[in-house]
């Protein structure tokens, strides 16, 4: 393996590290315990110090020394720091990792990152619960944005899912367009707002399901699955986006398309006052977390401005992702 640490750059030129070096780096539990924790999931320090009860600037040392090494990568969301385990396939580290795991099992520190990962899912519950209509809803629908996603399918009409439907606002597209319309939300104060507007609008092909993305339910309640699935300002409010990519691309029948429409990559701190748990995603990490849920054919696009409304979140970069499940009759 080749590392490179602080020590090993010699007048410009970099040299492999000494084995004693990477045993040296990982004798201090703490730096087990972090890399285990970054291996379950990507976590900011602030999230990282509150599993391991340590203060944050220790924290944030330990990761410093663990990505001079490779071990780790960091990365910004708005004022956020992120961690997340990078691959690798040395021995040593992965005995590091299992070791660090173990003690994260036994100081209950595992238990405190799945509480960690609930408290991100109840800002977004607690925030839509309490009625609160999602950006750009009612009079300032972004219509523009969802006739250009429809413009992107193939004519594959029967079934549609719009997961995470929230007040309907997209509903009054899709009606019109495909035979039969799913609309699933977890949340009854957004279903009170898309019954309201599925009477008003007379969108008799519509129904509304209130659960989570569980993919035997939302087959069984539809009959099959779906030509295609959208997913509309639903992945910045995800505790874990790949696990919810994932869920949707379970819903896509062979050869169907999933649909997303969602902020690119912005520094707006003020949008997490909504619920927003990341501040949008950049093309190559939509382009990742299509291709781990198994879609193919991933296609990332810009949405002109002019077309997203004039809602809270007009001022943000938006972006439609059209992904594909692969039909089982080409291979």
């Amino acid at each position: 393996m080749h590392r490179v640490l602080e020590s090993d750059v010699l007048v410009g030129r970099e040299v492999a590290a000494p084995r004693w070096e990477l045993y040296k780096l990982l004798s201090e539990p703490i730096r087990l315990r972090v890399l285990a924790l970054t291996g379950e999931d990507e976590l900011s320090i602030g999230e990282l110090a509150e599993v391991l009860g340590e203060s944050q600037p220790n924290v944030s040392r330990h990761v410093a020394t663990l990505k001079q090494a490779g071990l780790v990568a960091q990365r910004r969301d708005g004022t956020r720091a992120l961690v997340r385990l990078r691959d690798d396939g040395d021995l040593v580290v992965r005995d590091a990792i299992a070791s660090g795991r173990t003690l994260c099992e036994s100081d209950g520190s595992l238990k405190r990152l799945a509480e960690v990962i609930r408290a991100r899912d109840a800002i977004a519950r607690e925030y839509f619960d309490a009625g609160a209509a999602p950006s750009g809803n009612g009079a300032a629908d972004p219509m523009g944005a969802y006739l250009s996603a429809l413009g992107a399918l193939l004519p594959k009409r029967s079934l549609a899912v719009d997961a995470g439907t929230g007040d309907g606002g997209l509903l009054e597209v899709l009606s019109p367009i495909f035979e039969r319309v799913i609309a699933i939300d977890r949340s009854e104060a957004q279903l009170a707002m898309a019954r309201a507007r599925v009477k008003h609008r007379g969108l008799a092909n519509v129904t509304l399901m209130r659960g989570e993305l569980d993919a035997p339910d939302v087959v069984r309640a539809a009959g099959g699955k779906a030509d295609v699935v959208f997913a509309v300002r639903l992945l910045h409010h995800a505790p874990k986006p790949g696990a919810v990519v994932k869920k949707l691309a379970e819903l896509v029948a062979d050869g169907g398309a999933l649909v997303i429409i969602d902020y690119a990559r912005h520094d707006d701190e003020q949008m997490r006052e909504r619920a927003d748990l990341w501040l949008g995603f950049s093309p190559e990490e939509l382009r990742k977390l299509t291709r781990a849920a198994g879609l193919t054919g991933t296609h990332v696009a810009p949405l002109p401005s002019r077309l997203c409304g004039n809602g809270p979140d007009a001022h943000l970069p938006w972006q439609i992702v059209i992904s594909h499940q692969r039909s089982k009759s080409h291979g």
